[in-house]
């Protein structure tokens, strides 16, 4: 914007004084006008290097300056020694030896054509070292019991001074009731003692401006005995008389000072002195000092002034005295005199100097710096405190000097006084502009210089309108103020003005901007000391105003970034406080502001945090085992404090280390604490809140209990047999604070339970004893009890327990077991008689292991298996057993000893299960309406194997019919299934059977491929099938594999007749390549071995998912179902790259001796996108 910027531009750019608010353009000549200058009093201090004599002034034409000194003129040109400033009046005096002779009073004076200003008067002192007369004093002789005074009489120097009496050796005289200087430095004495004889009474006196102490030859005080007639010492008492004040007084004192009333008196005894305001109280400020001697009022107001009064009395009488006190002030203002006046020619001027004072300050006027009596003149009238010019003429421009004078003070003001005629000169730029917010007020400038004074009319320019109205205010200045600003008033307006000497004017335009307001205001916010707080502040403002824009942040109404700088960062409007502490708790302000307005919003952050710790801890209601702790919480950081801790500490069990004692709730400020006997306590509390635990509080006092007998027993005890002979009791001692008292022992008493009456006892200090030669697991009844030096505990409670334990001595009976189903039995037995258990039930231990497999009536090694049933229970399951097989099962009893004897073992079969899952089924050499399916048999038949149940159906776009067939063979390992539809995709379930019933199935998808591509007889070969005998080895399908690009859809492969025929020689060339391969290998390697397999047990299932190879299954069923689009569609080019249909080497793929072809499933290395699996029909 350039309206404010050019606005102040203009200003600048004027030389101007106010008059009435007008401004002086620079070409009107001025009247001198002293801006500085040096008042009061100069004193020259020894440690000063110059003293400055300020004198500077404006006006126009510049002012010309000179000096009077004492009422004489002083040229301080002529003389070399000073320093002399050529652009002002001011001139520096050196601190010489010289500086003596410049004593004096000072005035400047300021003078151009039109007329003089004066300076206030300044006094330079050049202070003399102060110093006491060199004088012979004779010794001060009195009788004991005499008043007498010490005279001081202090040298005169520069205030402020200090004086005190000190003897030759720098001791202070001591001051009393009795003895006491007074304010003018004289020692007074109300009566004498004989002890007040000394030679070396000095007087000191300290002038700290001149850094000077000085002391005054010392006096000597011979004090004599008083002696009656008969030679007997007999001092004689009198009534208090007055020694200072010595007559009546008047004190005046200027309003603002302090006021100080002396009273010393004199008598025997000492008289005191009280002090009393005649008709009225003390006031308020009074403070009495000097052993009641003197009484000072600071800063003293009219009502300070009245009458006081001083009483001194003792036994004998009393002694008054009357102080009068006048309040005065010096000369002030009681109007403020006009310091400047523009008056047209021939207007009559009123210059009025109107002050108070007490006494009433006398008024002076000068002319220029002149008597007025020096200039007569018919037009003037001086009527007490005014002058009155008549029909003023230019000769009567002059510098008016008005003075009130009394003896606190004088006032001077100079009074300026220009009297012409000008036209207006409208001193505001033109063409300025102006801008401002919708609702606002604004103010257009129009200031004008004009004598006689200007008549100023605004108008509206463009577009056109009148100014009417309540919203617009034309101001003494001249200036136009619209209030409430409404779009229409935006465009130019004008401002005339007019007088006798001619006429101005000026054009101004107004704009309207939108407002600058805070659209997302700061939140108030709860935040953890040591976190970090974040305060938003989002802005909307006029996009004319956006560069401009400032966005500043106030805390509690300081600048943040001026006064707390460390810790804050602010980024467009965002303030941000890292490591919060308690002093960033409070108010903070976002202030948004324009050149035209501005906008703020409050938030208040409130810092959490632990509590202070607790303080004042008292101990109150002292006991022998209990005492009451006190304490004030201190500042809960904003967070209420919900509970107290109380520690303790003890000294001699364990210094220093601090124990929890019991907790109360936050509104409990004292608990009351039991206490063990013999501690010596001391406690502190913890206060918490919802953020932490304070830091723990000052201890308390430490206070001891008195020791007694202990107030428990052991406890925990535990009666163990580790052999069978002994019985090993032990317990938990007491904790140190516990044993109430020295000397703690434990008394142990046992007894066979309901054998014995009598105990058997033993005193010991350990907290364990052994008890040898017992019976074998025998009742015992055992009890524990502390003594210390004070006495016993309370009689403890008796335990029972039993001695040592031995291995049982029988084993279980009766075994009988159910088989359930063919992995799972049920055993039980008839429980082991007490006597034979010889010790404390354990429980029972199931032993069983597989003896032959039914299968093939093979013995198998011995692998024992077992199952704990604890506790006293006589029957158990027995899971995961092997169906069709035979077992052994024997059960034994067992205590904390050991195990005992075994049963004798009896057997149990288990019956025939269903097989488990195939682990491989291919689909394979896919035609039109038929797919070969290919498997290997179970690992584990868990029976005698009668076939397999082969289900399967159509899954495209829904499920279609499950169909089944039985496979009565089971040898088989391969099928055909014929009539399917073309172009669809199925899914095949295979399961193997036993009498018994069919196992879990293994999946896999396939599907027939359009009439349009067939795929040839000889592209697949025979696989011949396994039979059951091997069922327990690993097998791999190898299959033949057709390329990607072999299995393209036929919507893209019959797009020519050559093409097809092509494609299908390729095929039958690479399936015949891959059959030479297979037999060249066999040759090689020999016979397939499966030996290894059978030493290796695995899981084939999980075998095949671990292999990546072309014959790995996946048995998942719940892969996604696919088209039959899919399969010959979706094939990738690159794997189309790779010859499927040939195998390396190293894949291991070996033929049997009877021509077949068993792939080890789990040694391929290479997995294609596509795989057809075959079995022979």
């Amino acid at each position: 914007m350039r309206g404010l910027r050019s606005l102040i531009v203009g200003l600048l750019l004027a030389f101007f004084s106010t008059a009435f608010g007008l401004y002086f353009p620079p070409h009107v000549e001025q009247l001198p006008t002293i801006t500085a200058q040096t008042s009061g009093s100069l004193i020259a201090l020894p440690y000063d290097e110059n003293f400055l004599f300020k004198c500077d002034a404006k006006g126009n034409p510049r002012p010309t300056y000179r000096w009077t000194k004492d009422g004489m003129d002083f040229d301080s040109h002529k003389d070399s020694r000073l320093i002399i400033e050529e652009s002002s009046g001011t001139f520096l005096l050196p601190n010489t030896k010289e500086k003596t002779k410049y004593q004096g009073k000072y005035r400047c004076y300021a003078s151009n054509k039109l007329g003089t200003a004066i300076s206030e008067e300044s006094e330079f002192i050049v202070p003399m070292v102060p110093k006491f007369p060199k004088e012979k004093t004779e010794p001060v002789v009195v009788t004991e019991g005499d008043s007498v005074v010490l005279e001081c009489n202090p040298p005169q120097g520069i205030p402020p001074w200090q004086l005190y009496w000190m003897t030759n050796d720098l001791r202070h005289i001591e001051q009393n009731e009795r003895v006491s200087m007074g304010l003018n430095g004289n020692l007074y004495f109300s009566n004498t003692l004989v002890s007040d004889s000394r030679d070396d009474y000095c007087c000191f006196a300290s002038f700290s401006r001149i850094r000077t102490i000085v002391q005054k030859p010392r006096l000597v005080l011979r004090v004599k005995p008083s002696q009656g007639d008969d030679d007997i010492t007999s001092v004689q008492k009198r009534k208090p008389s007055i020694l200072v004040p010595s007559s009546h007084s008047t004190t005046y004192i200027k309003k603002g000072e302090e006021l100080e009333l002396e009273c010393i008196a004199e008598g025997l005894p000492t008289p005191g002195v009280e002090w009393i305001k005649m008709l009225e109280n003390l006031p308020t400020r009074t403070q009495i000092k000097n052993y009641g001697k003197l009484l000072t009022i600071s800063n003293v107001t009219d009502q300070v002034e009245g009458t006081y009064m001083c009483k001194a009395k003792n036994d004998l009488g009393e002694a008054e005295h009357h102080f009068q006190v006048v309040v005065e002030e010096p000369p002030s203002w009681q109007e403020e005199p006009v310091k400047s006046q523009l008056a047209e020619i021939g207007s009559d001027i009123h210059i009025k100097c109107s002050a108070r004072g007490k006494p009433q300050p006398t008024i002076t006027w000068k002319r220029n710096g002149q008597p007025l009596d020096d200039f007569p003149s018919t037009n003037y009238k001086v009527l007490d405190d005014r002058i009155i010019i008549l029909r003023a003429e230019q000769r009567d421009t002059a510098v008016y000097q008005c003075e009130a004078s009394n003896r606190h003070g004088t006032l001077l003001v100079n009074a300026n006084v220009l009297v012409m005629n000008h036209p207006p000169l409208i001193l505001t730029q033109n063409y300025l502009e102006y801008a401002t917010m919708l609702g606002k007020s604004v103010i257009m400038d129009c200031r004008v210089f004009s004598s006689p004074p200007a008549t100023i009319n605004w108008r509206r320019e463009d577009p056109e309108g009148s100014l009417d109205g309540e919203r617009y205010s034309l101001l003494k200045n001249g200036s136009l103020q619209i209030h409430k600003v409404e779009m229409e008033d935006m465009g130019q307006y004008k401002c005339l003005a007019n007088s006798s000497e001619g006429t101005m004017s000026l054009t101004t335009e107004l704009f309207i901007k939108d407002s600058t307001r805070i659209v997302e205001p700061p939140q108030d916010m709860k935040v953890k000391r040591g976190s970090m707080a974040e305060l938003e502040c989002q802005v909307e403002c006029d996009p004319t105003l956006r560069r401009e824009l400032e966005i500043l942040w106030m805390k509690d109404g300081m600048n943040i970034l001026s006064n707390f700088s460390e810790g804050y960062f602010t980024d467009d409007g965002i303030l941000q406080i890292v490591n919060v502490s308690h002093s960033d708790q409070g108010n903070y302000t976002c202030v948004v502001r324009t050149s035209l307005d501005q906008d703020t919003a409050s938030a208040y952050i409130t810092v959490l945090d632990v509590p202070a710790p607790p303080v004042q801890l008292t101990l109150s209601e002292l006991k022998d085992r209990s005492v009451r702790l006190q304490w004030v919480a201190a500042s809960d950081h904003n967070s209420p404090i919900t509970e107290f801790i109380i520690q303790y500490e003890e000294n001699h069990w364990e210094p220093e280390k601090w124990k929890e004692i019991i907790r109360v709730a936050g509104s409990q400020f004292s608990a009351p604490l039991t206490l063990y006997g013999h501690i010596n306590y001391q406690f502190r509390v913890i206060a918490v809140n919802a953020i932490g635990r304070s830091h723990p509080s000052m201890p308390s006092k430490r206070y001891k209990t008195p020791p007694c007998a202990p107030d428990r027993n052991p406890e925990n005890i535990k009666i163990e047999g580790h052999l069978p002979h002994q019985m090993d009791i032990s317990w938990e001692p007491l904790l140190p604070v516990e044993h109430n008292g020295p000397g703690l022992e434990y008394k142990l008493s046992y007894r066979l339970l309901g054998v014995e009456d009598s105990w058997k006892e033993q005193m010991m200090k350990r907290h364990s004893f052994v008890v040898r030669d017992t019976q074998t697991f025998v009742p015992y009844e055992v009890k524990i009890q502390a003594f210390n030096s004070h006495g016993w505990a309370p009689e403890p409670r008796v335990v029972t327990g039993y001695s040592g334990e031995d291995l049982p001595l029988a084993a279980p009976e009766d075994i009988s077991v159910e088989v359930l189903n063919s992995t799972l039995l049920r055993v039980s037995w008839s429980p082991v008689p007490q006597t034979a258990l010889r010790g404390h039930l354990g429980g029972y231990t199931v032993h069983w292991w597989q003896t032959q497999s039914l299968l093939n009536s093979k013995r198998i090694p011995s692998e024992r298996q077992s199952l704990t049933i604890p506790g006293n229970r006589s029957h158990t399951m027995v899971p995961g057993l092997k169906p069709f097989s035979e077992y052994s099962l024997t059960v034994n009893i067992f205590n904390r000893r050991g195990n005992g004897p075994s049963s004798s073992p009896i057997s149990f079969t288990t019956p025939q299960g269903v097989p488990e899952q195939p682990p491989i089924l291919r689909a394979t050499n896919f035609q039109k309406d038929s797919i070969t399916l290919v498997w290997a048999p179970p690992h584990e038949t868990n029976g005698f194997l009668t076939g397999y149940l082969l289900q399967y159906q159509t899954v495209n776009e829904t499920l279609g019919e499950l169909k089944s067939v039985n496979i009565n063979a089971p040898d088989t390992t391969q099928w055909v299934l014929r009539d399917l539809q073309d172009d669809n995709w199925y899914k095949f379930y295979l399961s193997a059977c036993t009498q018994v019933g069919c196992g879990s199935a293994i999946s896999e998808e396939g599907g027939t491929i359009s009439e349009a591509f067939t795929m040839p007889k000889h592209s697949f070969p025979e696989v011949s099938t396994v039979s059951a005998e091997t069922s327990t080895e690993s097998y791999e399908l190898s299959t033949s594999e057709v390329t990607s690009s072999d299995l393209m859809s036929s919507k893209h492969l019959v797009a020519s007749q050559e093409w097809f025929v092509a494609i299908m020689c390729a095929v039958a060339l690479l399936t015949l390549l891959v059959l030479i391969g297979c037999f060249v290998l066999k040759n090689k390697f020999g016979k397939y071995a499966v030996k290894e397999k059978e030493e290796t047990p695995a899981d084939p299932e999980a075998q095949a998912m671990g292999e990546e190879s072309p014959c790995e299954y996946s048995d998942n069923d719940e892969k996604p179902l696919k088209s039959s689009q899919q399969l010959f569609t979706d094939i990738k080019e690159d794997d189309s790259s790779e010859d499927s249909s040939t195998m390396s080497e190293d894949d291991g793929s070996e033929f049997d001796e009877d021509g077949s072809f068993i792939g080890e499933y789990s040694g391929f290395k290479r997995r294609v996108s596509t795989e057809v699996n075959g079995h022979p029909p």
